[in-house]
C-alpha cells in the first residue's frame, strides 16, 4: 500500500526484500544440527568464564557482563578439547510505523552465532563469530519510527528507519590466563568486535530476545557492537572487572558484505561489578572519533550506565534492565537517553516490555526546524508463543504495538499520537 510522508522524511533508499534471508537462515539452521551438538541442555553453570575464573554464564556480547543466572539458550557441545556453542534465530516480520512519516515493509531479520574455547596451559582461548543476512533486506533497513543512525547510500541520513546489520558482526578472540587467585588478566580482539562501552547489546539481553525492534536508544547505549577494529585488555578480580579499549569509532557504512578499513582512533574504559548471581552493573565512559560517516568532523564522548536484574521463580523467568547513556557531540548538543525494559518467560510465552525516552537532534533536517533537539518517549508491549518445531529448533509467533509520545513542534510531521505494530515469525536454535 503506498504510504505518504512529509517533505522531512527521507524515502527508502532501497525497496524491501521479500523474507529470503530467513529462507536461507531456516536452511542454515535446519542443517546445523549435527552429533557435535548432541548435547542441548543449558550450558553447564560450572563451565569457566571467557575472562576470568567464574561462570560462563555471566559472559555475553564482546567481554560484557550479564548476570550469572541468566539462561544461555543454544546448542551446546564438545568438539575435542573444545567446548562450543551455536546460538541463532530468523525472523519473518510484517512492520506498520502509523503517521504520515510512517511506512509498511515485510522482510526478515537473523543472526548465526557459533563459539568456541578451550584450556590452553593454565589459561582460557576462546574464539567468537557472529554473522546475519540482514543484508538482503536493503540497505535502508526496516522502517521503525523516531529512529536514526548511518546512511543507505552515502548521502542522506536514515530517518525513521533502523539500518541493517553487516554480515559479519563479529570475528573475535579472547585469550586469559591467571595472575592469582581469582584474578586474571585477558585480551580481546576482534574485527569487527565490541569494545568495552556501554551494556551488553540488546540482542544478547533476555530481556530484549523476544523483541524484534532495536531500540530508539540504541546509539546512545550500544551501537558500537560492530566495530572495525577492537583490542581490549582488561583485569578480572572476582565479580569485579576493568577494562579498556582502543577501537574503530565510525560507525559501518552502506556497504553490508564487506569489511570497513581497520582504524583504531577512539578509546573507552569499563568497570564492572556482579555483586551476585542475579545482578550485573557496568559504568562506561569512551571518547568516539567521528562516528558518523555523514558528519566525519563530529566527535562524540559517551558515558553509560546500566543495571541487568534477573529473577527465576515460580512464576517464570524474568530480566529486567535499565541503562542510561549520554552523548556529547562535540561540536554540538549534550544529548540523554533513558531505557527500561523487561521480559517474564513463562512456560512457552514471553511477556515483554520497553519504555524508552531520549533527546535527538537528527529528527528534522531541513526547515525552521532543522537540528533542533527534542525529547520524544515511546513505549512498546508485546509477546511470543513458542512451540517445539524442530529436533533442535523453536518456532515462535509473536506480536508487539508500540505508542508515543511527542512534543507538539513535531506533531505536524508524526502525528499527535501514531502508533505502530509488528506480527512476526521466529526461529530459534535450542
Amino acid at each position: 500500500m503506498p504510504q505518504t510522508r512529509s517533505p522531512d522524511a527521507h524515502p527508502p533508499i532501497q525497496a524491501a526484500a521479500a523474507p529470503t534471508a530467513s529462507r536461507l537462515m531456516l536452511l542454515a539452521l535446519a542443517v546445523c544440527a549435527p552429533d557435535l551438538y548432541a548435547q542441548d541442555a543449558d550450558m553447564e553453570p560450572g563451565a569457566a568464564g571467557r575472562l576470568g575464573s567464574y561462570s560462563m554464564m555471566r559472559d555475553s556480547s564482546g567481554t560484557s557482563w550479564q548476570p550469572d543466572a541468566t539462561p544461555m539458550a543454544g546448542l551446546h557441545g564438545q568438539w575435542g578439547e573444545w567446548t562450543t556453542m551455536l546460538h541463532g534465530a530468523a525472523l519473518a516480520l510484517f512492520d506498520h510505523q502509523g503517521g504520515p512519516r510512517g511506512a509498511q515493509q515485510t522482510f526478515s531479520e537473523s543472526m548465526l552465532m557459533g563459539a568456541a574455547q578451550r584450556r590452553v596451559g593454565q589459561g582460557e582461548l576462546s574464539a567468537r563469530a557472529m554473522l546475519s543476512l540482514d543484508p538482503l533486506m536493503g540497505k535502508s533497513g526496516y522502517p521503525l519510527l523516531l529512529q536514526t543512525g548511518e546512511t543507505a547510500d552515502g548521502h542522506t541520513p536514515l530517518v525513521d528507519r533502523q539500518h541493517p546489520h553487516d554480515l559479519f558482526m563479529e570475528l573475535a578472540l579472547t585469550g586469559s590466563v591467571p595472575l592469582g587467585a581469582q584474578v586474571s588478566g585477558f585480551l580481546y580482539a576482534g574485527y569487527p568486535g565490541e569494545p568495552a562501552l556501554g551494556p551488553p547489546v540488546y540482542m544478547h539481553r533476555f530481556s530484549a530476545l523476544a523483541n524484534p525492534e532495536a531500540p530508539i536508544t540504541h546509539h546512545w547505549l550500544d551501537s558500537t557492537h560492530v566495530s572495525f577494529g577492537v583490542l581490549t585488555p582488561g583485569i578480572v578480580a572476582g565479580n569485579w572487572k576493568l577494562e579498556g579499549s582502543v577501537f574503530n569509532g565510525r560507525e559501518p557504512d552502506q556497504f553490508r558484505w564487506n569489511f570497513d578499513p581497520l582504524r583504531l582512533d577512539s578509546y573507552t574504559g569499563r568497570i564492572s561489578w556482579n555483586p551476585t548471581p542475579a545482578l550485573a552493573l557496568q559504568l562506561s565512559y569512551g571518547t568516539i572519533h567521528s562516528p558518523e560517516q555523514l558528519q566525519p568532523d563530529v566527535n562524540q564522548r559517551r558515558l553509560t550506565a546500566s543495571a541487568l536484574l534477573e529473577r527465576d521463580g515460580e512464576i517464570g523467568h524474568w530480566q529486567t534492565t535499565l541503562a542510561w547513556g549520554q552523548n556529547q557531540d562535540q561540536p554540538g548538543h549534550r544529548t540523554n537517553a533513558l531505557l527500561l525494559e523487561s521480559a517474564l518467560q513463562r512456560h512457552r510465552t514471553t511477556f515483554f516490555a520497553r519504555a524508552e525516552q531520549v533527546a535527538k537532534d537528527e529528527l528534522i533536517t531541513s526547515g525552521p526546524l532543522a537540528g533542533a533537539v527534542f525529547t520524544i518517549s515511546k513505549l512498546s508491549l508485546g509477546a511470543l508463543y513458542e512451540l517445539p518445531a524442530l529436533r533442535h529448533g523453536v518456532l515462535g509467533l509473536g506480536a508487539l504495538v508500540s505508542a508515543y509520545d511527542l512534543p507538539a513542534p513535531l506533531h505536524a510531521s508524526y502525528a499527535a499520537h501514531p502508533n505502530s505494530f509488528m506480527l512476526y515469525a521466529r526461529l530459534s536454535l535450542q
